[in-house]
């Protein structure tokens, strides 16, 4: 075999193909980029820095792995592209270089209940095949041991052409599922409190139904008052026993409302179906608080919560049922797996340990395979993404994590560090978005965007090695070494809040008083049971406010006016300084443009193909109607006021002829946070995953209670960003708050009055307290792995 080589020269000439060694992306425009120009080296780490807003999601999520996703999805023929998302083509001039991207984000697990770790990893499939080929006694397929499969039989006559005549035959069926039939399996049965839902003393024509929606001359009462059922004006406590069922549980029936074609049922029934089945984040605050006052889960008393029916419990592997299996820790679920020894399944089994053996590398032991996915939190979920991709053998692949080391106390960081050195050295090229200095330092290619956040960012600050960052003078370089202080001194507690016998999850029966008036910050590595003590202990209680990691939802006409309740004073305000009614300044009632429909945009759907958004050309995308434009405020217009930032806003509603206190209460709360850079119409689908994060923070604050919980506010946030939250979290306790903040970042830790540590591991390795008291006193014992890091991170 013959080499090329160039002339003069011994070596081999570089081969064409070697020449595509760089990702050119020239001229990208996606949300607050200002005509980016970048060049990322392949087969390399490259990491993106900078502060929360200032486009590094855009570069990399918006641009390069959308182009990537939408430039695979148009290798495939027209009628498959029918069934798959539209992506539109990003607002880039160049995209060069291009390899097939594998998306890591942030996202939550769906919260469907029947989902669990097992079905999203498809463990559990694999499990079924085991325990169908392997159980004792054998009941059946796979399905047999499937929560989502009901046992169903039938049996009838069919009508089958044969020779031209047509025979009648009997036929039978039967499928035999796994699912509980008390709790159809979801492992919970709900419970609804009668008391909640209406006042016997009362008749419906009195306004005897309490739940929201339903008033004494609404449509949703007349109902009931007009259907023949029942006397609108006796009292409920006086109703038959015949009354009482058609009033709460009488099955549908078709019946004509007013001369209308409609639909009774009894109420129970009517609101499981309107309120009950909806996503609970996604309900108003009065519909949710209602929904929680009126409905209890409990444990399905049939299958002991394990969601399976008694024969799919009934059959095991060396006494172990699908159910014990599901329950077991990962970690020591994969040790049964690597005892059993059955060459009949052989390559299933394998296959299984390989899948648990990645939990356990990736720093997810702990978990179950039965814990509901919707449960976990953004951290590990994104870990439990990345599983599927560990044994991959795909190479000359990109990968693109969002934030990977979100919910990893720093024991657990260098371990995600080596996860992503490995998929790097098998030939991939990774894309990191990270604020962590530990993941910062591992970077082949650092590529710094900012200098701020919104309207003041979207430009390239740096772009080159971890040491050029360090010495470049941007925020992320001069933050880069950034290490925090002890307090030399620390608050006093003003009481106590009591916590006795906590044991969900993996608590091993905790007792811990938790100090009040002061800031209590909890840590402990992933899994050691921070969140199961201080969500499942003392959220709930009266008075206390609890800001958990749920993402917040919002379509493209949401923005952080109507998600805070900033826009209602403001819409007030407009009709009376004008006399007119406030629907007129929302662009989603009254006062939209009728050509745009209040969206500001015009979108052509063109099927398989990208859909084109244009702007309105009616209101020229202010989403208003002209005439309501012509009304003022302050000498300004309501899409002038939406278009402010929130710094400018705050001196606008603040002061003069345009002073509002509902709305400069809202505004102040949003700087607080950091958020004075937000335009108030801006779309929440344009905001970066921190930006969210501080926007339902702000948000939260102004619920009225004296006991704060933050769960990791400094997921997403950058260096700089951080002190920024620390004197967010004093301020809240000098104005007398309490404020327990779960949380692994050193600098927060350092910061507070008081800490508990859990530990000392993950799983039922953890769930212990394994230290109280002050940052100091942890640093100076240094007995847990929390205290090493701590005290390697502050300075002497």
């Amino acid at each position: 075999m013959s080499m090329e080589t160039s002339p003069g020269t011994q070596s081999p000439a570089l081969h064409v193909a070697d020449s595509h060694d760089l990702i050119r992306v020239h001229g990208a425009r996606e949300n607050n980029l200002k005509d980016v120009n970048v060049e990322l080296p392949k087969r390399r780490l490259t990491v993106f820095t900078g502060v929360s807003g200032s486009g590094k999601s855009s570069l990399v999520f918006d641009t390069i792995a959308a182009e990537s996703q939408r430039m695979i999805n148009e290798t495939y023929s027209a009628f498959v592209q029918g069934f798959m998302p539209t992506l539109a083509r990003p607002e880039v001039d160049v995209l060069d270089g291009l390899t097939t991207a594998i998306i890591v984000d942030q996202q939550r697990m769906g919260a469907d209940p029947r989902s669990t770790v097992g079905t999203a990893t498809d463990v559990h499939a694999m499990l079924r095949i085991l325990f169908s080929r392997l159980g004792r006694p054998h009941i059946g397929s796979s399905q047999a041991f499937s929560f989502n499969v009901a046992s169903i039989s039938g049996a009838g006559a069919v009508t089958i052409e044969r020779g031209g005549e047509k025979v009648k035959e009997r036929r039978s069926f039967s499928i035999t599922g796994g699912m509980c039939p008390r709790c159809e399996g979801r492992g919970t049965a709900s419970d609804i409190d009668l008391d909640q839902l209406f006042d016997d003393s009362r008749s419906l024509a009195e306004g005897a139904i309490t739940v929201p929606g339903y008033k004494a001359d609404g449509w949703m009462v007349r109902y009931y008052s007009e259907s023949g059922f029942l006397d609108p004006d006796k009292p409920i406590r006086e109703y038959t026993k015949k009354e009482r069922h058609d009033f709460l549980y009488h099955e549908p029936v078709k019946m004509k409302f007013r001369g209308i074609n409609s639909t009774y049922e009894g109420l129970v029934p009517r609101v499981q179906k309107s309120m009950l089945s909806k996503d609970r984040e996604a309900m108003q605050p009065h519909i949710r608080a209602f929904v929680d006052r009126a409905v209890t889960f409990t444990t399905c008393p049939d299958c002991d919560g394990t969601r399976l029916s008694e024969a799919a419990r009934s059959s095991k592997i060396k006494g172990i049922s699908i159910a014990d299996a599901c329950a077991m820790q990962i970690s020591d679920l994969a040790g049964w797996v690597r005892d059993l020894d059955e060459s009949s399944v052989a390559p299933l089994l394998s296959g299984l340990q390989n899948t648990l053996d990645s939990f356990v590398e990736i720093g997810l032991g702990y978990l179950s395979l039965d814990r509901a996915s919707g449960t976990l939190s953004g951290g590990e979920a994104q870990r439990t993404k990345m599983i599927r991709h560990l044994g991959s053998s795909l190479t000359d692949v990109t990968y693109v994590f969002d934030e990977p080391t979100i919910g990893l106390h720093p024991h657990d960081i260098q371990r995600m560090n080596n996860l992503l050195l490995r998929l790097r050295d098998k030939g991939n090229t990774v894309l990191v978005v990270e604020h962590k200095p530990e993941a910062i330092a591992i970077a082949d290619h650092v590529v710094d965007l900012g200098p701020r956040a919104g309207a003041e960012g979207g430009e390239v600050m740096f772009e080159g090695t971890v040491e050029g960052l360090r010495a470049c003078g941007t925020l992320t370089g001069r933050h880069l070494d950034d290490r925090a202080s002890l307090k030399p001194a620390v608050r006093k507690p003003s009481g106590t809040l009591e916590v006795r016998g906590a044991d969900s999850h993996n608590l091993q029966d905790v007792d811990v008083d938790i100090p009040l008036g002061v800031l209590c910050v909890v840590t402990g590595v992933a899994g050691s049971g921070k969140s199961s003590l201080i969500h499942g202990s003392v959220a709930g209680r009266d008075g206390v406010v609890a800001v958990d990691q749920t993402p917040i939802r919002g379509s493209r006409r949401s923005n952080p006016a109507t998600y805070t309740g900033l826009l209602e004073p403001i819409r007030k305000a407009f009709a009376k300084a004008n006399g007119v009614k406030p629907a007129l300044f929302s662009a989603n009632s009254e006062g939209a443009c009728p050509n745009c429909n209040g969206a500001g945009v015009i979108y052509t759907d063109l099927a398989m193909m990208a859909g084109v958004a244009t702007t309105c050309e009616v209101c020229e995308g202010k989403r208003f109607e002209a005439s309501v434009l012509e009304y003022h405020f302050g000498g300004r217009d309501i899409s002038e006021v939406l278009a402010m930032s929130v710094t400018e806003a705050e001196e606008f509603f603040g002061s003069g002829e345009a002073r509002t206190p509902a709305a400069h209460r809202i505004l102040d709360r949003l700087a607080d946070v950091g958020l004075g850079y937000l335009s108030l119409g801006q779309p929440l689908t344009t905001l970066s995953g921190g930006e969210r994060q501080r926007l339902k923070l702000a948000t939260r604050m102004g619920e009225k209670g004296g006991v704060y919980i933050l769960d990791e506010p400094t997921t997403g946030l950058h260096l700089a960003d951080v002190e920024q939250l620390l004197g967010l979290l004093d301020r809240l306790v000098e104005s007398g708050k309490s404020v327990i903040v779960i949380e692994h970042h050193q600098a927060v830790m350092a910061h507070a009055d008081w800490i508990i540590d859990l530990g000392p591991g993950a799983g039922h390795d953890g769930g212990r307290i394994v230290f109280e008291g002050t940052p100091a006193d942890l640093v100076a014992a240094r007995s847990t792995l929390t205290a090493e890091h701590l005290a390697d991170y502050v300075t002497p």
